[in-house]
Order: structure tokens, then sequence, then C-alpha cells
């Protein structure tokens, strides 16, 4: 059998009474990125640091490439860590930092140049090296880190949070490429994020933690589409969780369901006579608030065995711009979310929608029952 990059068995880390790590196993392939995934005090950076050599488990083993490292100090793991914190040396040139391992370990000095120029090369900053750290910006800093990190080619590569420190747009544009330089190296990245979207860009599988212990292990699409337990649906992205008496009337069976707001579609309900007495015109399409927010013929829509519906009233209309969010109180008791594109829909037009009645439908195959709790 064909050694992992990381096996974890029985991993488990106490401070005083808290157990931050409460028995972890997992197994990390060779050359995958793999995402550690939990908010705050989940225990995702302490598995981290046990793996990296700075903390020692209270009670489990780490095998990296098949070897138990468990007692190894870090310097003798064949791993790496980049943090948030760059920690350049700022009267040093980009060269001179990267290739301070290397100098440290008494490589020579011509092969040093070449591997801290190929080295910046691989994170798109060649030509850079004569630079300083103060003449860059904090993402091409962040590949400096990374390249650094890199130099010495490790078997893996342990990430914590390395993108926290920069802004939006600059942290979407790392995420991207720090993927596709993983890619070209083929080195095990190991990357621990509390950002969900940022896991589901990056990652070939996720660990979601949870109070120390790890809820779900899967690819982006298995974590999202299909999540373990009510925490992994609503921790990973925004989920809505049918239980209750609203799940046996609008599932049909009792326990608890997960289903996306970007599933659900949003059908205005015709509007009825005002007076009962008098006779009916003939009921009008249900009006879909589309994509486009337009009006479309819902005829051919109506309920069928593949599909769910429910009704109820819209309470508030969230105009994001590129999307809206209706929140809809049921009939059935308890709320759904729906996500809806707007492609040529304005602020002023979902917002006339608060109040009115829908009716929500989605496809049955995006309902998934939530295990009960462990």
């Amino acid at each position: 059998m064909e050694a992992k990059a990381i096996r974890l068995q029985g991993l488990r880390k106490a401070f005083g009474d808290t157990n931050a790590v409460a028995g972890v196993d997992l197994e990390i392939a060779d050359g995958e990125f793999f995402s550690m995934l939990g908010p705050s005090g989940s225990g995702k950076t302490t598995v981290l640091r046990m793996i990296a050599g700075f903390e020692s488990p209270t009670e489990g083993r780490i095998e990296l490439a098949g070897q138990e490292v468990t007692g190894l100090a870090p310097f003798e793991r064949d791993v790496h860590t980049v943090f948030q914190d760059y920690a350049l040396f700022p009267h040093m040139t980009l060269e001179e930092n990267v290739a301070y391992g290397l100098k440290v370990r008494k490589v020579p000095k011509a092969e040093r140049l070449v591997r801290a120029r190929r080295a910046l090369a691989d994170v798109r900053l060649e030509g850079f090296g004569r630079r300083r750290p103060s003449q860059l910006s904090g993402g091409q800093r962040q590949r400096v880190a990374l390249a650094r990190a890199l130099v010495g080619r490790p078997r893996v590569l342990l990430l914590d949070e390395p993108l926290g420190a920069l802004d939006l747009k600059l942290r979407e544009q790392m995420q991207v490429e720090l993927k596709a330089i993983q890619r070209e190296v083929g080195i095990t990245f190991v990357f621990v994020t509390h950002d969900q979207e940022e896991a589901l860009t990056m990652s070939d599988r996720i660990a979601v933690f949870n109070q120390g212990r790890i809820e779900q292990v899967g690819t982006p699409a298995e974590i999202y589409e299909r999540p373990a337990t009510a925490f992994v649906a609503g921790f990973v992205g925004t989920s809505n969780l049918i239980e209750g008496p609203s799940a046996e009337q609008i599932v049909g069976a009792p326990g608890t369901y997960s289903i996306r707001p970007e599933k659900i579609r949003v059908i205005a309900e015709p509007v009825e006579p005002a007076d009962p007495a008098e006779p009916a015109e003939p009921a009008k399409d249900a009006e879909a608030v589309d994509a486009g927010g337009t009006a479309e013929a819902a005829a051919g829509e109506s309920a069928e065995p593949e599909q769910s519906t429910a009704t109820g009233t819209v309470a508030e209309v969230v105009y994001l711009g590129d999307a809206t969010r209706f929140l809809v109180d049921l009939d059935a008791g308890g709320r759904l979310t729906a996500l809806q594109q707007n492609l040529d829909t304005s602020s002023e037009d979902v917002a006339a929608l608060r109040g009115t009645r829908v009716r929500l439908r989605w496809h049955r195959r995006h309902t998934f029952q939530v295990p009960d709790p462990r």
C-alpha cells in the first residue's frame, strides 16, 4: 500500500482540562491540496502545529510518508510552514530572504542563488530578486514567503491562514495563483482557513472541523452539496434546514433536511378574486421571479413527483447587486432563504416583492437528510 503524505491516528491535544483536539484520524494523499476548515477554536490550527512539530500531541500518532515523526523536532520533519505573518528580513533582498534557509544548511552560495531564483520564478516573481520587501505589495510579499518555503522542496507545505491579511480582491487573486503554483510544483499543501469560499475554491479535499473533531471529509462538491451534519450544512456556505412539522409536510417524512438557497425557485402566487361571490377570472399563470427578474410562465411546472414545493410570504428581500436573497416565512412553519441571480433586475423591482405570497419550488434531488447529531 502506497504511503500517504500525512497519516494522523487518534490524535488528541489537551490544554489542561480542555481538549483542543479530541481524537482525529486523517489521511492526506501525496500531491493533494488539502484544506482544514473550521471556526476559531475548532482545533484545525492545533492539528497543523502538531504536524509541523510545534506542538506535541497528548495522544496519537503522526506519520509523514509512512515514517512516524510524532516525537521528532520540527527541523527533523520534511515539512515547511507558511504563516499569515510573512516574517521577511527587511534588510535583505528577496533572493537573500529566499536563500536564507539554504545558507543555514550550508548549501554552497552558487547553488543557493540558482535555487532562490528558481523558487521566485515558481511564484511569478522572476526578475524581482534584487528588490527588498518594502518595495513589494502585500500579495507579492506573501509569494516571497511561499518561495522561501518552497526553495527546500519539502514533501509537505503547511499554510496557516496565509491570505488572511490581504484585502478581498487580492485574496481572491492569490487563491487562484496559489492553487496554480501547487499544481506546478506538485507538493502536498495543507491549508488552514476559516473562510469557506477560500476552501471551496482551492481544495482537492476539505476536512471540516468543529470542537476539536472532524465533522466531514470530502471534495468541495461533496461538502457543499451533501453536508453530513447540521453543522457542516450551516457553516459551509448558506443552507436551509427543514425540520419538525415543516419537514413532514414539505418533504413527507420526519427528520432534518438541508436545501441550498440557490436551488430554490421563487414563483409568485396567482391573485385570488376579491369577492368569492363574483365569477372568478381565469387564473393567470404563476409568475416566476427567475434569473432575470422577469415574469416567466410557470405552466408545465406544476408539482411533479421529482419536485418539492412550499408556500409562504416574503418576509424580507435583500438586494446584493448580482443576486437577490429572499427570506420566506412558510405556511408550514419556519423560514427558507432563496437566492436568485439578477440579470436585469433593479433594487426597486425586488423590494416590491416584500410581503407578497410566493410558492417555492426545487428539485427533490437537492434535498438531503442531515443525520442526527452524534
